[in-house]
């Protein structure tokens, strides 16, 4: 019985919202003609005629103050509104819509399944997005004492945000540490106090706990703390770097005699694992920076080989960007030739310079006049493809090559195809791409021909998945706030913006000629008016003519 209830009350439910939904227009003539059957008994002319006497009455002045107004108020609400969109990148009129008003209009929520079968589609959905728009360590960050804090020394802007810091305290803490330090009691307060060094905010208290930690005892992670944060210059970092290095091989020694002794000394011996490749790759990262290339390359090539299944360092990017400061090409095709693989996960770096190898052979003698006349060459079609399948993994690099947006200091975490891997890119290949004649010719002739093949990039890819649409939101969490996050494809500005720059201007023109020109305004205002009513007070002729005039009197004695 209550289920019956309960179904009849749906059903009734259901059949409201459909009346609403499809009806609305019956309801609507029916609501007129109600009005006109009742204008007798609620004096609707004489109300009318009253109303009409009082705007009769109003002076030139007063439309002068409602127009103004009216524009004031709209020119608000679509400051309000541009601001909402380039800070959250849709309307905010048009978000309450469709979150609170809808629901109770009797529209469907989208984000709520149906059913579930939609429940399994979306959960494998929802994972794609997830691992799509994780974000990962930049390979090249920069130190933050020598480089990031001189930048905030002379520009007073901070190049990082505490999102992009607060994970890499988060990874200092995940490479760094490990659950069973406290079973070595020699090391255990040097690892205690360099556990709260890597958790806390401040930098000062940072630097202080580690210091106290070499007070200790040698401490590896100490100096790699002082090495990223409180050196100043690269020499300085390297200084501290082959101290960590001096450390952290003692370490690493001690625990790969332990390691199979059982799994509290294998995860020690996996984090002095970790403690020593960042410890070379930063000495290497900092021989690069010194100028000794062919050094850099050499630590990098050792430490791959002696550390080949640790690729979540992501050191080929390292050592791709050395080569091509080298001019080394050949070597670069070697190692693309291992990375750049199908079952591997692609970046900038690897989409770019394979593209860059190949304008290479072309750019030098690449003309798009002549290429219109005679078509591409076989070598050409090859590197404008290159050029293509690029851009479509990271469409916001070639604004970045080309020198059409400025660049900034790269974060330390990367959103691969978005706009923060895009500068982080730029920021280090920009030069490799200048000193191969004619590439960047050849790529702002053809890199806008990728968007033709993938008109809907959200839906559908040509030789990638389809664009992520997460990246937006997470690049301006990496991003400073002084930097224009690169936003693709191009949102269209929404219908309530133009519509109140529409009506700002519309009121804020009617002011003004109602100021200069009252009595032309008038008169234009009253025919307006009259033409505008005209079709009503024609049809209210008609159905006057139609129906006798004491219906009303007809329906009361009924």
């Amino acid at each position: 019985m209550a289920e019956a209830g309960g179904s009849l009350l749906e059903q009734l439910k259901s059949c409201i919202v459909w009346s609403w939904t499809y009806l609305w227009t019956l309801w609507f003539f029916l609501m007129l003609f109600l009005v006109y059957i009742l204008r007798v008994p609620l004096k609707i002319n004489d109300n009318l005629s009253t109303v009409s006497m009082f705007l009769n009455t109003l002076t030139p002045k007063f439309y002068v103050a409602l127009t103004g107004t009216s524009s004031l108020i709209s020119g608000l609400i679509l400051i309000f509104e541009w601001w909402y969109f380039r800070k959250y990148g849709t309307s905010f009129i048009e978000q309450v819509s469709v979150s609170h008003l809808r629901p109770l209009l009797g529209g469907v929520d989208s984000t709520a399944p149906s059913n579930s079968t939609s429940n399994n589609g979306d959960t494998d959905s929802n994972r794609q997005s997830v691992s799509e728009c994780k974000v990962w360590r930049n390979p090249l960050n920069l130190f933050r004492g020598a480089e990031y804090n001189r930048y905030t020394w002379v520009t007073g802007r901070e190049p990082l945000t505490y999102y992009d810091m607060n994970l890499s305290a988060q990874d200092h803490q995940t490479f760094f540490t490990c659950e069973t330090d406290h079973l070595r009691p020699a090391d255990a307060s040097k690892k205690d106090l360099m556990q709260k060094a890597w958790r806390e905010r401040n930098p000062q208290a940072r630097i202080s706990a580690a210091h106290e930690a070499l007070e200790l005892n040698e401490c590896a992670t100490a100096y790699i703390l002082l090495a990223e944060e409180e050196a100043t210059t690269i020499v300085e970092a390297e200084r501290l770097f082959k101290q960590a290095l001096k450390a952290g091989e003692v370490c690493y020694r001690r625990s790969q005699q332990l390691q199979h002794h059982g799994a509290q000394y294998e995860a020690q011996h996996r984090r002095d694992t970790n403690v020593l490749v960042y410890i070379k790759r930063r000495l290497a990262m900092c021989s690069r920076k010194l100028g000794r290339t062919r050094e850099a390359v050499k630590m990098m090539r050792d430490l791959m080989k002696e550390f080949p299944l640790l690729s979540m360092f992501n050191i080929h990017e390292n050592l791709l960007e050395a080569l091509l400061e080298l001019q080394a090409y050949a070597d670069v095709q070697a190692v693309l030739a291992k990375y750049d693989d199908i079952s591997l996960p692609k970046s900038a770096t690897i989409c770019y310079t394979a593209a860059l190898l190949k304008a290479r052979a072309v750019s030098d003698k690449f003309s798009p006049e002549a290429a219109s006349r005679r078509g591409l060459s076989t070598a050409e079609m090859n590197a404008v493809e290159a050029i293509h399948r690029a851009v479509e993994f990271n469409p916001h690099v070639p604004k970045y090559l080309l020198e059409m947006k400025s660049l900034i200091l790269p974060p330390e975490h990367i959103l691969k195809r978005g706009d923060s891997e895009a500068i982080a890119y730029a920021f280090f290949h920009l030069q490799h791409w200048k000193r191969v004649e004619g590439a960047l010719n050849l790529l702002h002739c053809t890199w806008e021909g990728t968007f033709r093949m993938i008109p809907y990039p959200l839906e559908k890819g040509h030789l990638f998945y389809p664009y992520p649409i997460c990246t937006e939101t997470a690049d301006r969490e990496l991003l400073p706030s002084f930097h224009e996050v690169s936003v693709y494809p191009k949102k269209e500005l929404p219908f309530f913006i133009l519509f109140t720059a529409g009506l700002c201007s519309f009121t804020a023109m009617l002011a003004l000629l109602t100021h200069q020109f009252p009595e032309l305004m008038g008169v234009f205002a009253k025919a307006f008016l009259s033409t505008l009513f005209a079709p009503l007070n024609f049809v209210m002729e008609k159905v006057e003519s139609i129906l006798p005039s004491s219906l009303w009197h007809q329906l009361t004695r009924i």
